[in-house]
């Protein structure tokens, strides 16, 4: 039996325990910060699949580790999901797991549950079928990744001491292979005002009217940027607050926050010259956005919200390897892509510049909305590819 014939042989024996993993992960409402029993799930699986070595680190992030040869690939999905507060519009409720019609229903079917079971199978299989001779395959059950970007994978790579030669990212991407995405910066512009009764306004200074010429700077910011020729960035106001002792007194404060989506030339240095822009002749200031919170071991976590852009060319040795992978699989040219959305990649390979890919499951389109689900065939025509790739590596 050929290499491909034994993968997809070895996949099919597996497929009942691959699709029951992924449902009781489903089950799981592992909302970012709440992943204990999806991380510890996670650490038993890989155990009971015989990896030669398991632990939850100090954050809450699962690490497991198949083969011990000098070259390394790191393959991550995360473990949390966002609220589900919407269960009245879902056909199946959205913990359940159901299995209706080949589909995995629920949230985080699609982003990334289907994806984590199939990563915690493939290494297990890769060490089954002997393909791990001078490599090493670490699997990563990454937290806190819906609210903190890549903040926690950035701790792993850290605290781990852990520089992986490549990275697969497995967010969905309809069985495409994402080469990179925009980076994420999070800003808040304040603007200071002086309190007054609103029966006499002139003698405030009203925040919101400051705020309301940098708004209108940031509506021109958006337009420039939406027109810019090729790949470009773009800014959105997603959120506006205003202080006041009451609802009789001017406002002495008001603040906003804008979502900077930066192409591969958005530096720090340059996004900043805007931001002066934007406050330029008013007496208001900005900031990156900084997020606090705690991991579910109880670790503190802090996000400076400025997270490069990042992309592997399509020429890269990487994506090479990736394309072989998926034309000896399913007989077709690999189709290449990039995320519209942010990924732990602006760690791995925004920061830390190691060669990073991406391919998942299911669609995100999905993700996030009621009625989420993911395919039973497009999980394990992911699983097959994840252990396919290492042959090419």
């Amino acid at each position: 039996m050929d290499r491909i014939a034994q993968i997809r042989s070895s996949v099919e024996e597996i497929r009942e325990g691959l699709i029951e993993f992924t449902r009781q992960l489903v089950r799981i409402p592992s909302i970012t910060c709440q992943e204990g029993d999806a991380a510890r799930l996670t650490a038993k699986k890989m155990r009971e699949l015989d990896y030669d070595e398991v632990q939850i680190d100090g954050y809450g992030n699962v690490l497991g580790r198949v083969g011990s040869g000098p070259k390394v690939l790191l393959m991550d999905a995360h473990l949390d999901v966002v609220r589900a507060d919407d269960a009245a519009g879902w056909t199946h409720p959205p913990f359940s797991g159901d299995l209706e019609d080949g589909f995995i229903h629920g949230r985080g079917s699609s982003d990334t549950k289907s994806s984590l079971a199939g990563l915690v199978y493939a290494g297990a299989l890769m060490k089954r079928l002997g393909l791990l001779d001078g490599k090493t395959v670490y699997v990563s059950a990454s937290i806190m990744e819906e609210d903190y970007d890549d903040a926690l994978m950035d701790a792993l790579l850290q605290e781990q001491n852990l520089r992986p030669d490549y990275v697969l990212i497995a967010e969905p991407s309809n069985l495409k292979i994402a080469l990179g995405h925009r980076g994420l910066a999070v800003f808040t512009i304040t603007a200071p005002g002086v309190s007054s009764h609103a029966s006499m306004p002139e003698k405030g200074v009203n925040a919101v009217y400051v705020m309301n010429e940098i708004i209108r700077r940031v509506q021109e910011l958006s337009h420039k940027l939406q027109n810019s020729p090729g790949e470009h960035g773009t800014v959105a106001l997603t959120r506006i607050e205003s202080h006041s002792a009451s609802l009789n007194a001017v406002p002495d404060g008001c603040t906003i926050y804008l979502d900077r989506r930066l192409s591969l030339e958005d530096t720090e240095e340059a996004v900043s010259r805007e931001l002066d822009g934007l406050v330029a002749g008013t007496n208001a200031f900005w900031a990156v956005y900084i997020s606090e919170g705690t991991s579910w071991k109880g670790k503190a976590v802090t996000l400076r919200h400025f997270s490069p852009a990042w992309e592997t060319r399509p020429e890269a040795p990487l994506t090479r390897a990736a394309s072989e992978a998926y034309q000896e699989l399913f007989s077709e040219k690999a189709p290449l892509c990039k995320w519209e959305f942010a990924t732990t990649g602006m760690a791995t390979a925004g920061k830390w510049n190691i060669p990073t890919i991406g391919l998942g499951p299911g669609d995100i389109q999905l993700a996030h909305k009621a009625n989420e689900c993911c395919s039973v065939s497009s999980l394990a025509a992911a699983c097959e590819f994840y252990i396919n790739l290492i042959t090419k590596l």
